[in-house]
């Protein structure tokens, strides 16, 4: 189903565009006929996920394809802990249709409503140091072509291979491929994780955090600047039969609602207005956050409700520059005298060999920096980024940053041989947009 296109903008609010018509497809021969007739009509298109990515990495100037009529478990391998999603598939959608197969994603990063082809084509990751992000739990996935053949990459649930050397570019493709339908997964049995919360000081969880991310199965933390503090989380798997102890409705509806999101959007408003008052408010912040032990089924506890809206630039740094590159950007917060209402965060990645990866070839140490949606981040990010690319930083490809092809060829050792696949897969670049030409070139 085509319509003209109404304005679109992404949930940060950094992009928006009026695209020249929507597609609703909800099959995967409708896909192929939208993009045929893209094609044909000299229009290019582009897949569109839940908006979750602050780059423009999904606007589509020409026809915008919305894929909601996509969704659901397509095929699965119990015995293999296999499974086929369609592409358009939210992530929170998940551990209902998981549940009933005693199945569950390896690991998931803090926000879920984005889109399985959305996330995994951005590099959408979580933390812990034996795991990669989304993407590394592909093992398949059928996309359209630029010419809008179906294409099968990888193994599906009934272990059929093909193309499977197309699959390091393809799992994490920025939509400059093709359009994914569908997308088979490597995942496990069900599990619990028990999660501790705490605040620490931040120089001792500084010092500490290499020793204490190889050592636990996921450990983050986030650092509020103008504090001393650091707000940690430690999560270890449990067997899917575990007791569980999952934090009460109510506490957790005045933790997540009230606190984390209704009264912080007030803090996050009455800093803009008083920008002398953050250091203040971030001292509060710490002070009514952070604290808690429970122990809940893994999406329960990976996952947190976030309705204040920010943007945001991360960037992956070898593991052991985290230490370093993080005290540079307290000080330059501290020397330019900013002041920042949101928090900083601190994880981790197991190394891959997805060529677009931000943990390609190397243990990764990931730094974000945010900013309230209402205030102009562009001074800040591109001095933080600034700091990354001396460490040899690569950014994450859904979330804000600067860089060019030319930049960022220096930090893939496979950048060309992923421009070669997109030549092969979509010559007449169909599914070129201002954000994939800046980044891989024209």
């Amino acid at each position: 189903m085509a319509a003209t296109g109404a304005i679109w903008r992404n949930w940060g609010r950094s992009e928006s565009v009026r695209p020249v018509r929507v597609e609703r497809p909800a099959s995967v021969g409708a896909v192929q006929r939208a993009v045929q007739a893209a094609a044909s009509a000299g229009l290019p298109i582009k897949a569109i996920g839940a908006g979750h990515s602050f780059t423009g990495i999904a606007v589509a100037p020409g026809v915008q394809l919305e894929l909601s009529g996509l969704r659901g478990v397509i095929a699965h391998n119990v015995a293999k802990h296999q499974v086929t999603l369609a592409a358009g598939t939210n992530l929170y959608q998940l551990p209902g249709l998981l549940a009933p197969l005693g199945l569950a994603l390896p690991n998931m990063g803090d926000v879920d409503k984005q889109t399985i082809a959305g996330a995994t084509s951005t590099g959408t990751h979580g933390t812990g140091l034996k795991l990669g992000g989304l993407a590394t739990q592909i093992i398949g996935l059928t996309l359209v072509t630029g010419r809008g053949e179906l294409m099968r990459i990888g193994t599906d649930c009934n272990g059929d291979t093909s193309n499977a050397e197309l699959l390091p570019a393809a799992r994490l493709g920025l939509g400059a491929l093709g359009v994914i339908v569908d997308i088979t997964m490597q995942l496990v049995p069900a599990f619990a994780l028990q999660a501790v919360e705490r605040p620490e000081p931040l120089a001792a969880v500084m010092d500490g955090f290499l020793e204490r991310t190889a050592s636990v199965d996921h450990f983050e933390f986030y650092w509020f600047p103008h504090t001393e503090t650091a707000l940690t989380k430690t999560n270890t798997r449990l067997p899917g039969d575990a007791v569980l102890a999952p934090i009460p409705p109510f506490k957790r509806w005045v933790d997540d609602e009230l606190v984390g999101n209704t009264l912080y959007r007030a803090l996050c408003n009455l800093g803009r207005l008083a920008p002398a008052t953050i250091p203040r408010l971030s001292r509060l912040a710490d002070k009514v956050t952070g604290n808690r032990d429970f122990t809940d089924l893994s999406p329960s506890v990976f996952t947190t409700s976030r309705t204040v809206r920010f943007r945001e630039m991360e960037y992956a740094v070898p593991l052991a520059a985290v230490p370093a590159a993080l005290a540079e950007v307290r000080a330059l917060i501290e020397r330019r005298g900013w002041k920042i209402s949101f928090p900083l965060e601190v994880r981790a990645a197991a190394a891959d060999d997805n060529w677009l990866s931000t943990a390609y070839g190397r243990e990764s140490g990931y730094i974000a920096v945010h900013r309230f949606f209402r205030e102009d981040p562009e001074e800040y990010f591109r001095a933080v980024e600034q700091i990354m690319i001396a460490h040899d930083g690569r950014p994450h490809w859904g979330k804000m940053h600067y860089r060019d092809a030319e930049s960022l060829r220096t930090v893939y050792p496979r950048f060309d041989d992923f421009l070669a696949v997109r030549d092969q897969l979509d010559p007449d670049r169909v599914f070129a947009n201002p954000y994939l030409r800046r980044v891989l070139g024209d």
